[in-house]
């Protein structure tokens, strides 16, 4: 309506209503302008306030995977700490086990009932997902075997573990207890000893034979 206006009062030579219809689409384009620079602003506040939920969702999904994380390792140590208080009440079955050699029909009857325990003991255990630390014949591992002797071994090469004192545990990949152990140095220690001693390579029974 204003644009023909306008057209018709500047083909009339009509300067007032020229000037009327100037001033009023003045004020249009200037509405206009205002009305843009509003959804300019509205759009980029829309952007913000969606960069803003995706920031919130984003720590909201952290906070919750930090959560179940924390619950996780919290219900694990507290496992844990149950599990390993119990591992002595394991060391006294498997000691028992060794020491005692029932005789009688009574002692083997009531060695039988501690093995069904211990034996449900064992399985309750794995099904925990506990086991044993690797140990005899295995080389030495400082992160999961502790030494507290060293001794030659005719049957373990040098640092292998050669005898098992004190069975170590895991409770899943997480180590609950270390197995005691002693590794073997092998037998080059002794037989650089006699060699020293026996540098023609004879025995001393056999010196003291050619003596006489």
């Amino acid at each position: 309506m204003l644009p023909n206006v306008y057209k018709k009062a500047i083909i009339d030579g009509d300067e007032k209503t020229t000037s009327e219809a100037e001033g009023m689409i003045c004020i249009v384009e200037n509405e206009k302008n205002e009305l843009v620079q509003k959804l300019s602003t509205f759009s980029a506040e829309i952007n913000s306030g969606k960069e803003k939920y995706i920031f919130l969702q984003a720590d909201f999904d952290n906070f919750r995977k930090r959560s179940e994380q924390e619950r996780v390792t919290i219900r694990s140590d507290a496992q844990g700490e149950v599990i390993e208080s119990l591992l002595c009440m394991v060391d006294s079955f498997g000691r028992a086990k060794q020491q005692i050699k029932p005789e009688t029909e009574k002692e083997e009857n009531i060695d039988a009932s501690y093995q069904g325990i211990y034996k449900q003991f064992v399985e309750i255990l794995r099904s925990l997902h506990v086991a044993v630390v690797p140990t005899v014949g295995k080389p030495f591992d400082p992160s999961v075997h502790e030494a507290i002797a060293r001794e030659e071994s005719q049957e373990f090469k040098e640092g292998i573990v050669s005898q098992e004192v004190r069975r170590g545990f895991y409770l899943g990949n997480q180590l609950l207890r270390p197995a005691t152990v002693k590794v073997s140095t092998g037998l080059a220690k002794r037989n650089q000893l006699q060699a020293l001693r026996n540098p023609l390579g004879k025995s001393t029974t056999a010196a003291g034979v050619n003596e006489r």
